[in-house]
Formats: C-alpha cells, structure tokens, sequence
C-alpha cells in the first residue's frame, strides 16, 4: 500500500517544492512573448457582436501583465489584420519566442480551412472567402516562418454564419490538428456555435471565464482551458463546450513572462498527490449531483482521476453540442457513450513480439453490461463504461486504469493512477501518461482503419521491484475500440515482455 505522509511533513515538502520553484524562476531569462489580439464586432447589419471589440481589448490588458507585448487591432479590415499578421510575424522572427494570436469574432469553415472574417467583408459566394476573409493558416504559417518555439491559437470565434449564400461548408468552425509545437483552442466544439454574451456581461461566454483563469497567478496553460472549459459547459448547461488540440512538450505558465522549467515530480509526491486526490474522489464517486464532479474536476483539472470525473458529468448533464463528423467521415463516439453492450465478442491474435509468431486466439464476449459496467468471459476482466480496466488476470486495479477518455483528439494527454491488488499478495502502486501521437492507417486483421495512434508509458513499484512498462495502441474513433496494441515490459533496462494485441473480428451485441 503507499506509505502515509504525516500532514506536516508533506505541506513542508510541498512548500520546499514551491521555493525551488520560485528560485527557478526568479533566475530565469523572460520569455519574448507577442500576442496578436483581434476583436470584430461591427459587421454590418444582423452581422454585427455585442461584444468582441470588448474581448479584445480586456484579453490585450491582461496579456501585458502577463509580460506579452500586445499589437491590437479592433473591428479590422482585412488589410489591417494581414499587416498586424506581418508584424508580429517579423518582429518575433528569430527570437524563439512565444506567439500567440486571440482571435474573437465571426470565423468560417470552408472545405477544411478556418477563416476569420474583417468587418469589411461582404460574403456572398463561396469565391469572396478566401478573397476576402483571413485564412488561419495565414497565422500559422506567419508564425512557423518566425521559428517560434511555441505557438498559442485561442478561436472564440465559433458563432452563426450571418452571411447569405454558400459561404460556408459548416456551422462553427473545422477540426484542425494542432501543427507542432501549438496549443489550439476553440470556444466550442468544432461545428458547433458559441453564445456571443449580450451587452451587458461585457464579454462573451468564453472569454469571461479565459480572463478569469489568466488572471489566477501561475496559470498552467492545460489547467487554463480545462477550468475554462469546464465553467463554459457548466454555464451553459452542456451547450457550448469549448474544444483544445496541443502539440506542446513543454509546459508554459501564464505569468510575468518568466520561463518557468518545471522538474518532473518523483515517486513519493505522485503517491502522495494520488492519495489525497483518490481520497476526495471516493467520497463522491457514487454521487448523483454534477456540481460535485464539477467541484472535483475545478480542483484537479488534469488529475489522476480527471477523466472519470469528466466521464460521470457527460452522465449527468449531457453535452447539447453536436458530434461532426471529422474529414473521413468518422462521426466521434459520444463522451457519455456505453463502450460495452451485452454479448459484444471480439476475438483477438496475440503475437510473440519478439519472434512475431502468434502464440493464441482470443475470444473476448461481454457477458454482463449495465450503464455502470461490463463483465467480460464470466468474470475474466471487468471494465467500466469509461474504459477504464477495474479487473483482469494481473488483479484489480482501483480506480481503474483508463487507456482511452472519450474526447480524443491529436496531442490530448492524461494521467491514470491506480493499485494492482495482485492475486499473490503484492500491492503494486502504477503511474500512467498517455499521449495521442497521432492519427493514422493501421492495418489488422480486422480491416484496414483510421485510427488514433495513443503511447503510454507507466512505472509499477513494488517490494519486488520497479518495472517500466511501454504501451502503443490504435483505436477506432467511431467505438474506440482498439485495434492493435503492444506491450513492452521492462525491469532493470531489461525487456521481460514484448507482446503485440490485433483485432481479428468484432461481432456486436444489444444494446
């Protein structure tokens, strides 16, 4: 079992953490941080916000006391917004800096590109888009050509296509996978449409609450979206929830400007954090009252236990956004979803990863399903509707081990803590980061799939020792099943399993 930290002792730790810290960043270099901050609001017409020009001009005040030089433009044209691209562009070149564009107003898809639309535009065709709007992609690549080592694309820009004609070939905007090294976030789900605010809340929805979390010293930018995203969904009672795609490796903290470099923490203060986090969470995990899900999730936003919590919100107030489907055609299974229906089988080649010679077949049949659960071969493994594995040969797993969340999305990670009960005795306490790598073709015996590419990479600790273990899977997004899988184990550097999963049928069973 882990070891219990008397109070004392661990508020110390954390305080001596919290100084290095601030050494840490006290001698570091200030980051060049530029935002370029776009508000439109004066369309003309039934085009025209109530509030962007507001966003912007709030979210430029803030970005400065977060030690961002800010260059503004307000109800733009488009040559003023392409000139204000070319600044920023040329005045980051070179730096290896933070670029950052927040962008509110109207914005379009068109064929899989995202645009923003001036308040000079006047949109009737398809062909007046490209000509007259701002493609994204425009930013992007302005902020690729300055070799920036961080990119951040904040969208609230999400709302009903006023203009007439085939302007457009969706509501909201399109899924784009985030390029590599930026953080983008929309302020609701992609092909769905965010609430402006009216007048008098001076800001829209989103934004409210965006300023809200920069605002908090030493914001971290996922706890960021993720509080934001959470107070966005809860106002509005599941209509509008926004929607992120990162590609970041490092951490970055809204503050001062300082560059903060962050140590991983070690193995008794992740054991600690757990407990104190599984603590709180198994005195509501039962619960049937959402605000205290949303209470747990405002506390630990990118916790061990997260997404479960995230998993029994979508079960208590469900999302009003519309799943769209992604440029494949793969409508996404939805967050409160059943992964597992009564008599559901599939049967599985296991595969020596080292000889890659298949050792068994596998028939794997759900012989019970409720909405809370899944029994598969009588009893072999047990496994929630999250996902997340409660039972299986190697023991139980409280709270469970969960490979794949629902919302996935290229660059999402996440964190699963749990115990190994073993059926010999031994308490194994396990650490897992998962990351999705990619979206990719995979080819099985199952068929040929578009699937997410996830790796994980976890530590057991035990009296026997530690061992290091290594996880690639792929998954359908329609069912997030998963369709190939290898497990690689390791103990003092040494592999001591190589073994590789693939779908070779799956036959459903009744909902």
């Amino acid at each position: 079992m882990f070891q219990k930290i008397p109070h004392q002792v661990f508020k110390s730790s954390l305080f001596g953490a919290a100084l290095l810290a601030f050494s840490a960043a006290a001698q570091a270099p200030l980051d060049i941080r530029i935002a370029l901050v776009i508000g439109n609001a004066a369309y003309a017409g039934n085009a025209a916000l109530a509030n962007p020009a507001n966003d912007a001009r709030a979210m430029g005040e803030t970005l400065k006391q977060l030690g961002f030089t800010v260059v503004e433009v307000r109800d733009g044209s488009k040559t003023q917004m392409t000139e204000a691209v070319a600044k920023v562009r040329d005045t980051l070149k070179g730096k290896q800096g933070v670029g950052m564009l927040y962008y509110a107003g109207h914005g379009l898809q068109l064929d899989w590109r995202n645009y923003m639309v001036p308040v000079d535009a006047k949109l009737t065709k398809a062909a007046d888009v490209s000509e007259q709007t701002v493609d994204l992609n425009s930013v992007i690549d302005a902020f690729k050509t300055a070799g920036n080592r961080m990119n951040i694309v904040v969208l609230d820009a999400c709302r009903d296509n006023p203009f007439t004609g085939s302007t457009a070939s969706g509501k909201g905007l399109a899924q784009l996978d985030a390029p590599p090294g930026t953080f983008l976030a929309y302020a609701t789900a992609p092909g769905n449409v965010a609430e402006d605010g009216d007048a008098k809340s001076g800001n829209g929805l989103y934004t409210q609450f965006l300023l809200e979390e920069l605002k908090k010293p030493t914001a971290k930018i996922e706890d960021v979206f993720k509080r934001v995203r959470l107070n966005v969904r809860k106002q509005s009672q599941g209509r509008q929830i926004p929607w992120e795609s990162t590609s970041l490796e490092d951490d970055f903290y809204f503050n001062s400007g300082v560059k903060i470099e962050t140590a991983k923490p070690d193995a008794r203060a992740k054991e600690a954090a757990f407990n104190v986090e599984k603590a709180d969470w198994d005195k509501i995990k039962d619960s049937d009252k959402v605000d205290n899900f949303y209470a747990f999730l405002q506390k630990y936003p990118t916790g061990f236990i997260s997404e479960q919590a995230q998993f029994k919100v979508e079960k208590l107030q469900k999302a009003q956004t519309v799943a769209t489907a992604n440029r494949d055609g793969v409508v996404p299974l939805a967050a409160a979803a059943r992964r597992f229906n009564l008599g559901d089988t599939a049967v599985t080649d296991e595969i020596d990863g080292f000889t890659k010679v298949k050792r068994r077949q596998i028939t794997s049949k759900v012989t019970f399903a409720d909405d809370t659960q899944a029994i598969v071969n009588n009893g072999g493994s047990v496994w929630d509707q999250t996902g997340a594995l409660l039972k299986n040969n190697f023991g139980t797993h409280p709270p469970g081990i969960l490979i794949a969340p629902a919302d996935m999305a290229v660059g999402k990670k996440w964190k699963s803590a749990f115990q190994t009960l073993r059926p010999d005795g031994v308490t194994e306490n396990s650490f897992w980061e998962y990351q999705v790598n990619g979206y990719e073709t995979v080819t099985v015996p199952a068929g040929t799939f578009k699937a997410y590419y996830v790796v994980g990479r976890g530590e057991a600790r035990s009296s026997t020792g530690i061992t290091v273990m290594e996880q690639k899977s792929w998954f359908d997004p329609a069912s997030l099943r998963r369709l190939r899988f290898e497990r690689i184990f390791r103990n003092s550097g040494k592999i001591t399993e190589n073994t590789i999963f693939e779908l070779v049928s799956f036959t459903p069973g009744t909902t």
